[in-house]
């Protein structure tokens, strides 16, 4: 499953961490996407939305 919301464009994000003793490793930030049946152009279709996109209303899903 991709790594980023049909509806907003969210997708994984990359940066820097650091350890208590200021030590730098590289990492990746995954945004919360769920894979429902949503309703397309009026017919349902699966696709790949991030939560905030679910809980705003953005989507509608079918049922």
């Amino acid at each position: 499953m991709a790594k980023k919301c049909d509806i907003c464009g969210k997708g994984v994000v990359s940066g820097v961490q650091y350890s208590h003793s200021h030590r730098q490793s590289k990492r990746k930030w995954a945004p919360n996407i769920k894979s429902i049946k949503a309703l397309v152009n009026g017919s349902p279709r699966k696709i790949n939305v991030c939560t905030r996109c679910l809980r705003s209303g953005k989507v509608q899903r079918a049922v």
